[in-house]
């Protein structure tokens, strides 16, 4: 039995418990609400920071009255004959604002020194959803750069505690030692004893962070994303799927991720292995490019080449065209 759900004047049918996010994310386009902690590859997930907030204006059909106040939309599941306002709603869009100001508020703007530039949630959010000035007028925390492990940095300025590297240590790896300390603003991701986090599969927390706060350190400082070219490959590997995004410097691999979805998701997470040690041509069988939206900053200077197609053309048409040419040029 399918449920009735309109999002900002488009009716789609949905399963019994899906959320409104996700009932939006089938629809696709800008009616998809932003979202900077839920992850769908990650059980509990969302309810953090709340850039999904839009409007319940009717309930259902059996209670039609709208909800007093703006819904998480990632927590929220539809019922039959709902409607809900996105971005037709000014309230929400005011809202929206001020979460981004609010995330904004310790949160650094180094975006030409960050490695996440050019694919940050939190940079695409502030410019479609963000205001031109901030009200907040205090000194921003700061952090020392934390090394944990071998390949990983963490950089907590910078983070937002949308807790995905936490689910991702939790549901996929042996053990978790890195989690949320402290309360309030003082609540930051640490090992308490700056313990190693090492691990087959610890590497995801870096594709799961949606800013700068974890990154890559082989990648480090080496390039600008926008300048590399992805290509999907894949190869035998006994710890994960082993399909992954190649990016390329030239002749170089520069880093190994994940392959993520259209909505800036993992498809399936991948081991250290394939991750780290393997940054060669010969480990990986090539697929072929991969596709980025025209919207995002990556696809600067990458072309698709399509050949021309042949045109059959008549040859007396052909020289009328041409005398035609040769009068005009005169005139």
């Amino acid at each position: 039995m399918s449920m009735k759900v309109t999002i900002d004047g488009i009716t789609i049918d949905v399963e019994p418990g899906t959320t409104i996010l996700n009932a939006a994310r089938q629809i696709g386009g800008d009616i998809v609400p932003p979202a900077m902690c839920y992850y769908s590859k990650l059980k509990d997930s969302g309810g953090k920071c709340r850039t999904c907030l839009v409007k319940v204006s009717k309930g259902s059909e059996k209670d039609p009255r709208p909800m007093p106040k703006l819904v998480a939309s990632c927590r929220t599941t539809v019922m039959d004959g709902m409607e809900v306002q996105n971005i037709t709603s000014p309230e929400v869009i005011e809202a929206r604002k001020g979460i981004v100001e609010m995330l904004l508020i310790n949160h650094p703007l180094d975006c030409p020194i960050c490695d996440q530039a050019g694919e940050c949630d939190l940079q695409n959010l502030a410019f479609d959803h963000g205001a031109v000035k901030t009200r907040y007028e205090f000194d921003r925390r700061t952090f020392e750069k934390i090394d944990i492990g071998d390949k990983i940095q963490l950089h907590m300025t910078r983070c937002i505690l949308c807790y995905r590297c936490v689910f991702v240590a939790d549901q996929i790896t042996d053990h978790r030692i890195h989690g949320i300390l402290n309360r309030g603003d003082h609540s930051e991701i640490s090992t308490y004893i700056h313990h190693a986090v090492d691990n087959d599969f610890s590497g995801n927390v870096i594709d799961v962070c949606p800013v700068g706060a974890l990154t890559d350190k082989t990648f480090r400082f080496k390039n600008r994303v926008w300048f590399t070219n992805a290509v999907e490959a894949h190869r035998d590997c006994d710890k994960c799927c082993g399909k992954v995004t190649l990016w390329y410097k030239g002749e170089d691999v520069l880093r190994v991720t994940a392959r993520k979805d259209q909505f800036g998701e993992v498809e399936e997470f991948i081991c250290n292995t394939c991750r780290f040690d393997k940054k060669a041509t010969a480990d990986w069988v090539i697929e072929g490019p991969r596709k980025v939206s025209h919207k995002s900053v990556i696809s600067s200077n990458h072309y698709e080449f399509k050949p021309l197609p042949v045109v059959r053309t008549n040859p007396v048409l052909i020289e009328a065209n041409k005398e035609q040419f040769e009068r005009d040029t005169r005139l």
